[in-house]
């Protein structure tokens, strides 16, 4: 079966483009306009959403945001704006990536092949653990003990790559380019803020820390030496 794709987007060239690209590479492609469209076809359950962040009326963020309040569907933002604090927005609002334009085609193909791997392993449910922590890889839901908390797209797969690899030190170019790719200079301090989401969310009944800073390296999860 194939996968479908919707592509929002207020620019008809661009749709266009991405549509017969798309399909030559073997997708279904439905089209929205609009963010009120958008959220209409969404209804279809689509495998993957191409969504551009200017849209007339309701924005891409606001879309992204109504998505994710009853939807895990993989969302790739498009957008002209190449600003870090843009990109973060985008991606705590739920965005699962961020590709911004102009862009590469093979690039945009790329992200999407990779999105929709994602998506075909965690719909394999698989239950990640260390200490008291656990994370459900299908419903993404994560609990200290009986403490369940919710996650955005990138704190979940922050928080899936730290418990995956438990007590090893992940250097911050590696989480860098594991999480976000290599959008993200060097001089960026997204993985700090999301390393503090993570640990007010983590920490919020009082716990004991589990995600630790190695001052000059990165961070390694394990529990606090008494």
């Amino acid at each position: 079966m194939r996968n479908r794709i919707l592509v929002v987007d207020d620019d008809a060239k661009i749709t266009s483009m991405l549509k017969r690209a798309l399909a030559y590479e073997g997708y279904e492609v439905e089209v929205a306009g609009n963010g009120h469209q958008a959220l209409a076809l969404a209804a279809n359950q689509p495998d993957l959403i191409i969504l551009d962040i200017m849209l007339p009326g309701l924005d891409g963020l606001a879309v992204c945001r109504q998505l994710r309040a009853h939807s895990d569907i993989p969302i790739l933002m498009l957008t002209a704006r190449d600003d870090t604090a843009d990109r973060v927005l985008g991606l705590d609002t739920g965005a699962d990536d961020y590709l911004v334009k102009p862009f590469a085609l093979e690039e945009l193909l790329a992200r999407i092949r990779a999105l929709l791997r994602r998506r075909s392993r965690n719909n394999e449910a698989e239950i990640l653990r260390y200490s008291d922590l656990s994370l459900n890889t299908a419903t993404r839901e994560g609990k200290r003990g009986e403490r369940a908390f919710t996650l955005t797209a990138k704190e979940y797969e922050l928080l899936a790559f730290f418990l995956q690899n438990p007590l090893r030190v992940l250097t911050r170019d590696e989480l860098m380019t594991r999480i976000w790719g290599y959008d993200f200079s060097g001089e960026s301090n997204v993985l700090e803020v999301y390393i503090g989401y993570l640990r007010s969310k983590l920490e919020a009944g009082g716990e004991p820390r589990l995600i630790q800073t190695v001052r000059g390296v990165g961070y390694v999860l394990k529990e606090q030496q008494p």
